[in-house]
């Protein structure tokens, strides 16, 4: 699903009228300019990814020239393919996906240059409630995961090292479900577990039929978990617009960091017309007091060697691949000094 993002003909010729004569307007007093189409791809439509939104309802990108088109990819997969394809100018996606394709692409290779998320934004659900939950209570149980090499089975599997568990000997997990689709699976009766990210865990706790026992992003600690991305060549060309993109970018984390949990649920309704403001601040409220945001977008070259450790932890690395050729934070820098 498409939705695009840009000033309606009506609006913006009353705008214009209105701002004849005037040194400027708008929510900063930016002057009227021609907006720059840009179309983001973006794995997939959450409530994790709260900034983001509140940089597209707070019109943050208008104010730095960007016409937005936002694009639901539904997978880093798919995701990673239309930025590759040039369908998508900026991707939104697990940075494992740029490692991925690295090799692949050594011409034109994708560079990170935005971080969101530092901590993973999925949960543990269980069929009955679990006031004591342990990691080790998962032996010898059916759990539904995710795709295999995607960032919420490798969060996942990591978790359960950690806690001295073998992700294929000492539990049955599910990695045939597709994305989006393990809630009404465990709803109809499949595992005892399943790994969910919002909002399907909050959906499930509503319909009765299941109960939040863990988070992976407080018990995975601060992971490098989603990041914006582009082509080198798509960066070097058009770096004043990756520079507004981010500023856009930023100040939607700033208003994260400024503002209560109701706030940011009232700004972001918009783009959830499907879930109920109550849940959507049930939502904000449980990845706001994880600390889940960032205050800034700078990909450190720490986050990345963890990201590295968790892939190949996972068996998904070939090689480790260089920070500075795969990450760039000279945009995020000049974000947070603004």
């Amino acid at each position: 699903m498409k939705k695009k993002l840009s000033v309606l003909l009506a609006s913006a010729l009353t705008l214009s009228v209105l701002c004849t004569g005037l040194a400027g307007c708008g929510k900063e007093g930016a002057q009227e300019k021609d907006l720059t189409k840009v179309t983001l791809n973006e794995v997939a439509h959450s409530i994790f990814y709260a900034p983001q939104y509140v940089a597209i309802e707070e019109g943050y990108f208008e104010e730095e020239g960007i016409d937005l088109e936002l694009v639901t990819g539904f997978g880093a997969d798919k995701t990673m393919t239309a930025v590759i394809s040039g369908e998508a100018d900026i991707g939104f996606m697990g940075s494992e996906a740029s490692i991925y394709v690295y090799s692949q692409n050594p011409d034109d290779y994708i560079v990170n240059f935005a971080q969101l998320t530092q901590r993973a934004g999925n949960f543990l659900v269980s069929r009955e409630p679990m006031d004591d939950f342990r990691w080790s209570d998962l032996r010898g149980k059916s759990i539904l995961g995710g795709r295999k090499g995607g960032m919420p089975q490798m969060v996942f599997e990591y978790i359960l090292k950690k806690n001295n568990l073998d992700p294929e000997t000492d539990m049955d997990i599910d990695q045939s479900i597709d994305f989006g689709s393990t809630a009404a699976a465990f709803s109809g009766g499949q595992g005892e577990f399943t790994v969910e990210f919002e909002p399907g865990a909050t959906t499930l706790e509503k319909e009765g039929v299941g109960y939040v026992v863990a988070s992976l992003g407080v018990d995975s600690g601060y992971v490098p978990y989603t990041a914006y991305s582009a082509r080198q060549s798509f960066i070097e060309e058009n770096p004043e617009l990756i520079q507004g993109f981010t500023n856009a970018l930023q100040k939607g984390m700033d208003y994260v960091q400024n503002h209560t949990p109701e706030e940011i649920a009232q700004v972001i309704a918009p783009q959830f017309q499907e879930t109920e403001l109550e849940d959507i601040t049930t939502i904000v409220t449980r990845y706001y007091e994880q600390d889940t945001w960032k205050d800034n977008l700078i990909f450190e070259e720490e986050s990345f060697t963890l990201l590295q450790d968790i892939l190949d932890e996972a068996g998904e690395l070939e090689q480790r691949v260089p920070y500075e050729d795969l990450v760039t934070v000279e945009f995020a820098e000049k974000a947070a000094q603004r």
